[in-house]
């Protein structure tokens, strides 16, 4: 029995030390961010870098020759007035404004590229909802409800208006700078518009957590 009351606080003791072990990463997103969690569909996720030290990019993202037009090369900045951001300054934004729901992850990409994983927190509005010409105005109107965008009149009201953090696949993807320039089209403010211009391959190449669509 003594032996058995000794052991029990030293194997609890190990394990203790075995947990603190597996939730160290060596592998942080940032120097003071191991990894942050988000809200995604009904399901708490945790995004980190993946830890294993010989993975490479998904063969998907390693493509470096592909037809342009449509795939060409797109400036830094999307439309003036709209700041663009890499993977740190997204990182902040799900961990504020996203949190705190004043901010929204959008994947402005079509539905079978998000249907192939999406960034932890994102919803799919593909840019062809937001075009002005082309997207019919039950359409527009439901996707504009999800921005907290109302019409008024012939118009919208954009006074309670969040702020959405737009992606797509890369910098040589153009799906969610023509979301942009639409909703710029359509009265949204740029300053509540944030470009990730490295989209799903500069997050790839980071080896940051991708999931599927949530439900």
């Amino acid at each position: 029995m003594r032996l058995t009351s000794l052991l029990i606080p030293l194997l609890a003791a190990g394990f203790s030390l075995l947990a603190g072990e597996v939730l160290a990463l060596d592998v942080n997103i940032t120097k003071d961010i191991p990894s942050i969690t988000v809200q995604h569909g009904k399901k708490t996720v945790t995004v980190q870098r993946v830890q294993d030290p010989t993975a490479v990019i998904d063969p998907e993202f390693a493509k470096i020759s592909r037809k342009c037009p449509p795939f060409c090369a797109h400036p830094l900045e999307a439309a003036p007035g709209v700041k663009t951001i890499g993977e740190v300054e997204l990182i902040h934004f799900m961990s504020k404004e996203f949190k705190d729901g004043t901010g929204i992850l959008v994947d402005a990409r079509t539905p079978d590229w998000h249907a192939k994983g999406t960034i932890p927190g994102s919803i799919n509005v593909p840019h062809t909802d937001l075009s002005p010409g082309g997207a019919d105005s039950k359409t527009l109107e439901n996707a504009m409800k999800l921005f907290n965008v109302t019409r008024q009149g012939t118009g919208w009201d954009f006074s309670k208006a969040k702020t959405l953090a737009m992606w797509c696949n890369g910098a040589w993807c153009g799906q969610s700078p023509t979301a942009i320039q639409n909703l710029l089209k359509l009265g949204y403010p740029a300053d509540k518009l944030l470009y990730y211009h490295g989209g799903m391959q500069s997050w790839k190449m980071f080896g940051l957590t991708v999931v599927p669509p949530a439900e």
